[in-house]
């Protein structure tokens, strides 16, 4: 090791995995917490959506429950709408 260089060569540093864009990019996939923190809404919310259908496609894996962030950002662009009288808004009635 140089003098001023600063970079460890053996021990656990050594072999500690470099981050690089492979590494540091978005999962694919996202649990129900995450889920709802990318659109801003209650991991429960998401949860009722899974029930009474109307929300994002999800994958089960056993118990598992997860979301392919290309699905929530395809579910999020179905609904846009340019004003609340959009003929295309679907209204619901309440389910409480």
């Amino acid at each position: 090791m140089a003098i001023g260089d600063s970079t460890p060569t053996h021990g656990a540093a050594a072999a500690a995995p470099r981050l690089d864009a492979a590494t540091t990019a978005k999962p694919e996939f996202l649990t129900t917490g995450e889920a709802a923190a990318l659109l801003r809404l209650s991991p429960r919310t998401l949860e009722k959506q899974r029930v009474l259908g109307g929300g994002p496609r999800f994958r089960k894996f056993g118990a598992r429950v997860l979301y392919a962030a290309a699905d929530l950002l395809a579910w999020a662009d179905s609904r846009a709408y340019g004003m609340t009288s959009d003929p295309g808004r679907t209204v619901r009635s309440s389910t409480r």
